[in-house]
């Protein structure tokens, strides 16, 4: 299997294909790819902290021509549970989405969770990767996150990305990760 940066072809001709879509609502600006069939629920894909909708981008390529229609978002800044389900409810509203597959990773994996707890009726199926159920354990290990507006993004960026490249990894999962490393900015 070839790897992101081994054959750079293949993000260069997923961003030939997607285009980027913006739209604001409310405050928060959504950032998303949506590509494939309109006609049925779409897997949303909800990435982690230092994730992007673009770390997507070989899973919307290939499902898309298996007949899926796959929506990858950017994940908006929210300070609450309350506030991130208000905010992608309205953000499905806007783009005429009822029913949606959600599959989240780490972050994602955890908000994917909160939004199928509180909006059963909307989600068909529930698809987690990394996730976990509670934030507890993130809020002891930092204990600066009421002032993380003000802290440096340089900082944000090293706690974020700590351990993303621990250990031996095969080198399509290396490049996978770099691409990652690669989309974090602040």
């Amino acid at each position: 299997m070839k790897g992101v940066f081994s054959a750079p072809g293949d993000y260069v001709h997923f961003k030939s294909q997607v285009p980027l879509h913006k739209i604001p609502i409310g405050t928060k600006q959504w950032r998303y790819y949506d590509f494939g069939p309109k006609v049925v629920p779409p897997l949303i894909c909800l990435p982690g902290t230092a994730g992007t909708a673009d770390v997507y981008y070989k899973q919307i390529m290939s499902l898309s021509m298996k007949g899926y229609r796959v929506i990858s978002v950017d994940i908006p800044r929210v300070w609450n549970h309350q506030e991130w389900i208000q905010s992608f409810e309205k953000f499905l509203d806007a783009i005429d989405v009822h029913h949606i597959h959600l599959y989240g990773t780490s972050l994602g994996g955890f908000l994917a969770q909160l939004f199928a707890q509180h909006r059963p009726r909307r989600v068909k199926s529930l698809i987690l990767s990394n996730a976990f159920l509670e934030t507890r354990s993130f809020a002891a290990a930092m204990p600066w996150a009421p002032i993380v507006g003000w802290t440096p993004s340089f900082l944000l960026k090293r706690y974020i990305l700590t351990g993303i490249r621990d250990g031996p990894q095969e080198p399509f999962i290396a490049d996978s990760v770099d691409f990652v490393v690669s989309q974090v900015g602040f």
